[in-house]
């Protein structure tokens, strides 16, 4: 068995029981030789209201200040808790007025810290450790020590904020076309591993929203599809995936973000569902998280007047969160709005009376305000002004702290490079991943059996299309990547990039290099009815060369091509994707997956091209 236990460690680990001892009367015993992450959850205490009480002493030793600022969940920049960039130090100051994370921490007292690749809080594993641990001594520094609950979105597939050399699994969408509840369940395990080893103890993932609209700009792929039974028990499969690996999961974005065609980070949603479409449509997948355990569930900022006529967005909504989440499902876990820096919630109330509001409907966990100084004094404000009560406060912070308790937080917070070196993208997880994706691949179309290509009669291939931005952690644009593994696996490929939306010039240029190709293979990318995509696939048709189409994103693609040979669907264009069509493409790997939504006809939306369960094979 690998020990954790290091000088470092066990200094720290000492430092922080001893604190937590002496200042809130409350320290969980503490294990050197169970290895982390372990599939197990901590134990159930002996006696909980013992350990209610514990906690309770801990909530009554902090300040109105330190109280507010558990609440809250921000985003910070830099690689370093104490020594980042000087750029980070300056975005720092200019959004937030503190020049790093312990200064925030120091500052605000924040319960939570939100990582993004984009605030270069991301580099590389041995790097994400060490702000963690640099962020939780921060916090054992503050008066009351308490943890810090650091969490990321980490859906996988097209959202990862976490990339290589860790493993990147596929997405939801890929999982439900899988449809397997142990697939889904092992994904999930592997992801959370890899967290907890990094520091990172609470994933904003599974998304529980049922894709029911092709037009859908915001969830689509992030969805693990149409059906809402089948997504109800993929998501209950991967809550005790990630749960079972020690990374608080969660449900999101409730009520249910599915059936829009607005994206809430720049406009408020309406939904039009009836409370009976709600029922059936929407709530399976939260009831089943609930059931399943679920750690957090996130709000939505979207507006579904059949369930709140004052059309405030579910995050501000009493009726929806306490009265449906709360009091008719059962729900007593921890509530963290989605982000409120997205217009969605800030479209009818300012960014002032958004946090205030919130808790007033029922959250426990503030992502992210545009303006912390400014939200975090509202919230201090309103119990001062009588608004707030510190009792509804405090019920917030004690489902947070059993939540950090449940983790083992409040036991060790730290990780360590030996556990990051054992977990992260180990071989294992990495061959998993690949298997994962063999089986979510799906082929739609394969006339005259084209696939599997024989590489005697089209050993030379042309592989172009869209090459969209890149996830976080994926080695290159996903046409050099697919054609890289063509050619890995006896192919002679050649890659160029024609873009999401090709010009006139970059068309002739594909259909110029088609010549005396055996075959071509297209990435194809959200195809609208006017996208250029659909004359670059028809261009290259006319060139008589067997086309064959990867919709690496939506498979509502092939509704609007013609004349292709074959098609297949990925869910998604990273690494682990690409390297999986390649495999199918050359008869290394058979496509196991069903297509998790329908696919409608585009000259008549009201009639199914494909069906859900559709998929051939060979």
């Amino acid at each position: 068995m690998h020990h954790r236990a290091t000088t470092r460690r066990t200094v720290l680990a000492a430092a922080t029981a001893t604190a937590a001892a002496a200042t809130t009367g409350f320290a969980l015993p503490r294990s050197t030789t169970d290895p982390l992450p372990s599939t197990a959850q901590d134990p159930a205490p002996q006696d909980t209201g013992a350990q209610e009480r514990a906690l309770a002493r801990i909530v009554a030793r902090m300040s109105l200040e330190e109280k507010v600022g558990q609440l809250f969940v921000m985003r910070v920049y830099g690689h370093s808790a104490t020594h980042p960039d000087q750029a980070d130090i300056d975005a720092n100051l200019r959004e937030i007025g503190v020049r790093t994370a312990a200064e925030l921490v120091a500052k605000y007292h924040v319960g939570g810290i939100i990582y993004f690749a984009w605030a270069r809080n991301t580099r590389d594993p041995h790097q994400i450790a060490d702000l963690s641990n640099g962020i939780q001594r921060a916090a054992l520094a503050q008066p009351t020590p308490v943890p810090v609950l650091i969490s990321t979105d980490q859906e996988h597939g097209i959202v990862a904020r976490v990339g290589e050399p860790a493993t990147l699994m596929p997405g939801a969408m890929a999982l439900g076309a899988c449809g397997a509840r142990d697939v889904a369940r092992r994904a999930a395990h592997i992801a959370g591993a890899e967290l907890a080893a990094l520091g990172i103890r609470q994933n904003y993932a599974p998304v529980a929203d049922v894709n029911v609209n092709p037009a859908n700009p915001v969830i689509g792929v992030r969805s693990f599809g149409a059906d809402p039974q089948a997504v109800a028990r993929l998501v209950a499969a991967q809550v005790k995936g990630y749960q079972g690996a020690k990374v608080a999961a969660t449900a999101k974005h409730f009520p249910g973000h599915g059936d829009t065609t607005d994206d809430s980070h720049t406009k408020l949603p309406y939904i039009h569902h009836t409370r009976e479409q709600w029922e059936t449509l929407d709530a399976p997948p939260f009831r089943s998280a609930i059931a399943a355990g679920i750690d957090s569930i996130m709000t939505a900022h979207i507006v579904v007047p059949s369930l709140d006529p004052s059309e405030d967005p579910a995050t501000l909504s009493r009726p929806i969160l306490t009265g449906i989440l709360r009091e008719r499902l059962g729900y007593d876990g921890v509530v963290v709005t989605d982000s409120l820096g997205m217009e969605g919630v800030r479209t009818k109330y300012g960014d002032d009376r958004v946090p205030v509001l919130a808790l007033k409907a029922g959250c426990d966990q503030l992502l992210n305000p545009p303006d912390l100084d400014l939200a975090w004094n509202a919230v201090l404000d309103a119990v001062r002004g009588g608004e707030l009560s510190e009792a509804r406060l405090d019920e917030s912070i004690l489902r947070i702290l059993r939540l950090k308790a449940k983790l083992g937080l409040l036991r060790d917070p730290y990780t360590t490079h030996d556990e990051v070196d054992r977990v992260v993208g180990k071989q294992a997880h990495l061959d998993a991943a690949d298997r994962i994706a063999d089986a979510t691949t799906t082929l739609l179309l394969n006339e005259g059996g084209l696939l599997p290509l024989n590489r005697l009669t089209h050993r030379e291939l042309l592989v172009v299309g869209a090459d969209p931005a890149s996830p976080s952690g994926t080695t290159g644009p996903p046409t050099t990547t697919l054609a890289a593994a063509l050619g890995e696996l006896g192919f002679t490929a050649t890659a160029l990039s024609t873009g999401t939306a090709p010009t006139a010039a970059r068309i002739e240029q594909a259909v110029a290099a088609a010549s005396g190709k055996d075959a071509v293979v297209v990435g194809t990318y959200n195809v609208s009815a006017t996208s250029a995509q659909r004359t670059l696939v028809a261009r290259l048709v006319a060139t008589g060369v067997p086309v064959i189409t990867v919709a690496i994103r939506n498979p509502y693609d092939i509704a609007r091509l013609t004349g292709q040979r074959a098609t297949l669907v990925t869910y998604a264009w990273t690494d682990v994707e690409m390297r999986a069509a390649a495999r199918v493409i050359a008869g290394r790997a058979r496509p196991e997956g069903r297509l998790p939504v329908p696919v409608q006809r585009a000259d008549d939306p009201s009639r199914e091209l494909y069906p859900i369960g559709y998929g051939l094979s060979y």
